[in-house]
């Protein structure tokens, strides 16, 4: 039998359902999490136009995260990955 995980309102769901045997959980309806370590030390401050902030901001609305974050995750790819941003030029 799979054990799905549901969504939990409290901590102590969280712990109740941790009790049982999860031998059978289905690892299929998890996603990799990504966790920052480094601490954020400098700061950058840009301009850009309205439409292109709303746009953003609501990319990461649908993605669930700050805006903020949703930024530094798009810096983040592009720099980690730039034979792709060489052929977007």
């Amino acid at each position: 039998m799979s054990i799905r995980v549901p969504e939990f309102a409290t901590d102590e769901e969280a712990e109740a359902f941790l009790d049982q045997d999860l031998s059978g959980l289905d690892f299929s309806q998890f996603k990799p999490a990504h966790f920052e370590f480094a601490p954020k030390t400098e700061r950058v401050n840009m301009r850009l136009p309205k439409d292109l902030l709303d746009a953003v901001k609501a990319s990461a609305s649908q993605e669930g995260m700050p805006y903020q974050r949703f930024i530094r995750r798009a810096l983040e790819l592009a720099v980690s990955r730039p034979d792709e941003a060489k052929r977007e030029r």
